[in-house]
């Protein structure tokens, strides 16, 4: 009788599974089907293709994925490969407290292209893949002009303590914070426009804004001083380097795939402001599904023009990890990142680190987030191309993913790591 068994039954959405697969025929084609339906009832599924060993058996730490959504061997595949039904659907946690996504694994008989009904399959699995470990609290913050969503470790505490920064996705997004939550650290989901009384639509940056969240998260009880981390991506990762460069709040800052300019809307802080490398929107190519790519929209900031738009980044008094997907297709992350090393090095600044991940693209996130390559954006009304290969990238998620926490351990101090 055929038997799937999937390890642990109950995790953390970013920890492996150990899949395996008994009780087959000795070289028997199988299907093995991973499926799941998100909060707004769309449909993520992957499939792959395997052979059974001598014993009738298939272990996805060992064996090699023939085709399907993935080939080779691939022991986290069938989650880091889920594709939507609903075209330029995002797979993107909302609840991230209450409930886990429940993920179906099943086994078909031979070589199943289609998804087949349930019933029709040797043998199934359901496991819980959550969002925040036991005991982790998620506060909704109203403290002055400050709008988000804190996460705070099981346990005592003091925590080491991490604001967490998305882009033009808008509203107020908290999966990454609830697992940095997760791991140990104080987590502040910071919403910056398209939330509750907060800019409608992304606008001018006022840095006294994420300067007050940065006093807020230090203020509290359960957070470590005397410096804080931020994480953040895209237009998140432009305003975490801008709050590394001006505010000494900041010790550690991860900027993942993002600019080293400011581009599109000012940037101003107390008594000075800087004035933004316009967007050049004309740019933007659509195919013809209709997918916007934006990659060319960001005029080059070495020109002398645009020097003073230019984030004097070498004045950061913490360290900065720079991620990059080098097959980015939203913003040219590469070419940033290089001259933001070149400017380090110019003015003898050691305190910068590149990660650079070939043929990853623009949405490197923990791996618990499936390959994206194109989505819905709000901020432009249509789906935009996000970019990278799926293997290089889902790799890139893996890696980056456990440095990221390596480099808020080591600048920050340590957790008290929470797990399921």
């Amino acid at each position: 009788m055929a038997t799937i068994t999937a390890t642990p039954k109950s995790s953390l959405a970013d920890e492996p599974l150990k899949i395996s697969v008994t009780g087959l025929e000795p070289s028997q084609l199988v299907t093995i089907q991973a499926s799941l339906t998100d909060e707004r009832g769309v449909l993520f599924q992957a499939r792959a293709f395997y052979w059974t060993d001598k014993n009738g058996q298939v272990d996805l730490m060992r064996d090699a994925a023939q085709g399907g959504d993935y080939s080779g061997v691939q022991p986290m595949g069938l989650l880091l490969f889920l594709k939507p039904d609903k075209p330029f659907s995002r797979l993107m946690k909302r609840d991230v407290i209450n409930t886990p996504y429940e993920v179906r694994l099943d086994v078909f008989d031979s070589f199943q292209m289609v998804s087949l009904p349930h019933e029709q399959s040797l043998a199934s699995q359901t496991v819980e893949r959550w969002y925040a470990a036991p005991g982790v609290q998620r506060i909704l913050v109203r403290h002055g002009k400050v709008r988000g969503a804190l996460f705070l470790p099981a346990g005592q505490g003091p925590f080491p303590g991490v604001i967490d920064i998305f882009g033009g996705v808008g509203g107020l997004t908290e999966f990454r914070a609830s697992l940095l939550a997760s791991r140990g650290f104080a987590t502040l989901a910071l919403a910056y426009f398209g939330y509750e009384d907060l800019p409608c639509c992304l606008g001018p940056m006022d840095l006294g804004y994420f300067e007050e969240a940065a006093n807020f998260l230090l203020n509290h009880p359960k957070v470590r001083g005397p410096r804080l981390g931020i994480v953040g991506i895209c237009k998140g990762a432009e305003i975490a380097l801008a709050m590394a460069t001006y505010l000494p709040q900041i010790g550690a800052t991860v900027c993942i795939n993002g600019t080293h300019a400011v581009h599109g809307y000012v940037l101003y802080y107390r008594d000075f402001c800087i004035q933004p490398i316009p967007y050049k929107h004309e740019r933007m190519l659509i195919t013809h599904q209709g997918v916007v790519d934006l990659s060319n929209i960001f005029e080059d900031p070495r020109a002398k023009l645009h020097q003073d738009s230019v984030l004097p980044v070498e004045k950061a008094q913490g360290k900065i990890l720079l991620i990059v997907g080098e097959s980015d297709r939203n913003y040219n992350s590469k070419a940033f990142a290089t001259e933001i090393m070149e400017r380090m090095k110019k003015f003898g600044k050691t305190h910068c680190a590149l990660l650079s991940y070939p043929n990853a693209g623009h949405l490197i996130e923990p791996p618990a987030s499936p390959f994206c390559n194109e989505s819905w954006l709000p901020f432009v009304s249509r789906p935009v191309l996000w970019g990278g290969d799926a293997e290089a990238h889902v790799a890139a998620q893996v890696h980056s993913w456990r440095e990221i926490q390596k480099f808020l351990h080591l600048h920050l101090g340590p957790t008290q790591s929470s797990s399921l």
